[in-house]
């Protein structure tokens, strides 16, 4: 990590709790990918917690969330979940620089009475009777990631990456993709709703989607296949006063492990 990094200034940092909150009375405004909702609601809760500055965090696809950016919407901080779109706000002049702070790994989340193991997930996601989702690539990284998947199948069996391409459905990541009722995990609730069998996605979002429909199965992705994934952070230009500070809160050891508790795997 570059030195001088948002995180070194969270050791000279030491705000009376709510003081310059107070004085502006503006809120750190986060932008940060979907897959990132638990963790850093928890990660923003604990920063309000300790200095009395509020967040308003939205979240959504990192693609949306950067077109937002680029479209005049006022943000602070940007967490990603990938590193080309804060890389590409930092070309465009809009960010110094982009930190890596969070990783994260692709697996399958599989319907009840489907029998899939890690070892015949690509048999079962080019059989023509499974319904295979991804999320939409270019508005969520969490589609890339899918369609690197697929180009690592071709290696194993040609023509799989143009087979699955073609039957990937496009159900989450886009900003007109149906929303699930509140309270629901969008994943859990696509294949709780029976509109697909099988949906490639993260980790972490899989742990939450199982939790919210009893009966799904998590299947790992085999080595072969296994595309990770790495999260990239970035402080706006003209950012209020303490966005920098909640991204060095995002960096720092409590932080991460905050981000690890939830799946996350360490930088």
């Amino acid at each position: 990590m570059p030195t001088r990094a948002p995180a070194d200034r969270e050791s000279r940092r030491k705000p009376a709790k709510g003081a310059r909150a107070t004085a502006s009375g503006r809120p750190v405004v986060l932008f940060a990918a979907g897959s990132l909702k638990a963790a850093l609601g928890e990660v923003a809760a604990a920063f309000t917690a300790e200095t009395g500055v509020p967040v308003r965090a939205e979240f959504g696809p990192s693609g949306v969330l950067r077109k937002r950016i680029e479209g005049g919407e006022a943000a602070d901080v940007f967490a990603s979940a990938n590193m080309a779109h804060p890389a590409a706000l930092r070309d465009a002049g809009r960010t110094e620089q982009v930190f890596p702070f969070a990783r994260n790994r692709l697996c399958a989340i599989v319907r009840p009475g489907l029998a899939v193991d890690s070892a015949g997930l690509l048999d079962a996601m080019l059989d023509p009777a499974v319904r295979v989702a991804i999320s939409t690539p270019g508005a969520d990284p969490s589609g890339d990631y899918a369609m690197a998947l697929f180009d690592r199948a071709d290696a194993l069996r040609p023509g799989a990456a143009a087979a699955l391409r073609a039957k990937a459905l496009r159900l989450t990541g886009a900003p007109d993709s149906p929303a699930p009722p509140d309270g629901r995990n969008p994943y859990g609730w696509v294949i709780g709703g029976n509109r697909a069998d099988l949906f490639l996605t993260y980790r972490t979002n899989a742990r939450l989607a199982q939790a919210d429909t009893p009966g799904l199965a998590i299947v790992a992705v085999p080595d072969a296949l296994a595309v990770g994934a790495e999260y990239g952070l970035a402080v706006l230009h003209g950012a209020s006063d303490h966005a920098a500070d909640l991204a060095a809160c995002i960096l720092s050891m409590r932080g991460q492990e905050i981000l690890r508790s939830y799946g996350f795997g360490q930088l």
